[in-house]
């Protein structure tokens, strides 16, 4: 949870921002005097009850990232990778080559293995022809064995694994 959360948290952008009192337009001028009118005390137009006034505490642009351990990401991502094998939710074919960019080929390829609608295809080294024939199929994403991150594991229904792939896991994670 720590480790989803922190890639989370990373990923979200942090740009939203408003005006406070001091940075809204206008409002130099005392409204009206301080006393004896019937009126409340103020002293700007642009005071947050005021209409067209600044936000109280108003969001700034700032950074949401933090760290976690490099340990506890490696131990989150065996153990989603875990789950995923206890679960059979784990594919492994011998390779995945193509000769030409077709979309309808690796969906069919996918729904004989029953890996639709949700899978995350792992393959051990970037082959452009399938990763944009895999790009237009909705929820089914492809990574490469050393990027492969919790989230998009745990996130996936199958976990279609190239057995280079696989390999490639096992050195970093056994």
């Amino acid at each position: 949870h720590e480790v989803v959360t922190n890639y989370l948290a990373n990923r979200r952008q942090g740009t939203q921002s408003a005006l406070t009192r001091s940075e809204v337009s206008g409002g130099g001028k005392k409204p009206w005097r301080q006393k004896g009118t019937g009126h409340a005390r103020q002293g700007s137009t642009r005071a947050p009850q005021w209409r067209h006034g600044g936000i109280v505490f108003a969001p700034k642009p700032r950074s949401y990232s933090y760290t976690v351990n490099k340990k506890v990401r490696r131990l989150a991502l065996k153990s989603a990778l875990s789950s995923k094998l206890i679960d059979n939710e784990i594919i492994v074919l011998d390779s995945i080559s193509m000769d030409e960019y077709k979309t309808k080929t690796i969906a069919n390829m996918l729904k004989a293995i029953n890996a639709l609608p949700k899978s995350l295809i792992v393959l051990p080294d970037s082959n452009e022809k399938v990763v944009n024939s895999i790009r237009n199929i909705p929820k089914v994403r492809s990574v490469r064995a050393d990027s492969i991150n919790t989230y998009d594991v745990l996130n996936a229904g199958k976990l279609v694994l190239v057995r280079d792939a696989v390999s490639k896991i096992e050195e970093v994670y056994a």
